[in-house]
């Protein structure tokens, strides 16, 4: 069910893709902080550098739960996703992992920019080859049309998801929010990760 969310989200932008307004519709946003206020239709967060954002909470906003799970997780043939740093000789420096639950397999599948830090990136794929040195992992992650070679280092933050509701935006609680932009710059929350147990979602 939750991966016919996310797929019914990805299907209906690219549904929307086809018009002249959604050509003039930015990329989608992500807001990083603790809810400081929320009701049935707005949340308020407080961001990591202490800006306070205001997003409309539509009905159909997709919550999930994130919590940390074992590095061992990480297994041949796990579906996950790693925000990351490309080094020198190409291959990707970990900043987190997202080990997914079976029922996400394909979502987000590929490589992309990501937004924290100019060289940062997002990998969504399998798990190929896995090297295990000490507390390090080296691997091999499969998407459609490439392969990238992570390095997985010690302390990295591993983390998966679990259905959630409404009822985790609570003051407090840390999010990562995937919003759309207005033209008037008014930001609608379309998707919102909930780090279980005061955790801050790493990616």
């Amino acid at each position: 069910m939750l991966k016919a969310r996310f797929l019914g989200l990805s299907l209906a932008a690219c549904l929307a893709a086809g018009s002249p307004a959604f050509a003039q519709t930015p990329a989608p946003a992500r807001v990083r902080g603790a809810i400081s206020s929320v009701d049935a239709s707005e949340l308020q967060v407080t961001t990591r550098s202490g800006d306070k954002v205001t997003l409309k909470l539509p009905a159909d906003a997709v919550v999930t739960i994130i919590e940390p799970i074992a590095i061992d997780a990480i297994k041949p043939g796990s579906f996950i996703g790693t925000a990351a740093r490309t080094q020198p000789d190409g291959t990707l420096r970990a900043l987190e992992v997202q080990v997914f639950p079976e029922s996400m397999r394909g979502v987000g599948e590929g490589h992309r920019p990501w937004d924290l830090g100019s060289d940062s990136t997002m990998t969504n794929g399998t798990v190929g080859t896995l090297e295990k040195l000490t507390d390090e992992r080296t691997l091999t992650l499969d998407y459609k049309g490439g392969e990238k070679t992570v390095i997985v280092p010690a302390g990295v933050p591993i983390i998966t998801y679990e259905p959630g509701s409404r009822a985790a935006l609570v003051p407090g609680a840390h999010v990562i929010v995937t919003a759309t932009r207005a033209p008037d710059e008014t930001l609608t929350a379309i998707r919102l990760g909930v780090g279980k147990d005061g955790l801050v979602p790493p990616m």
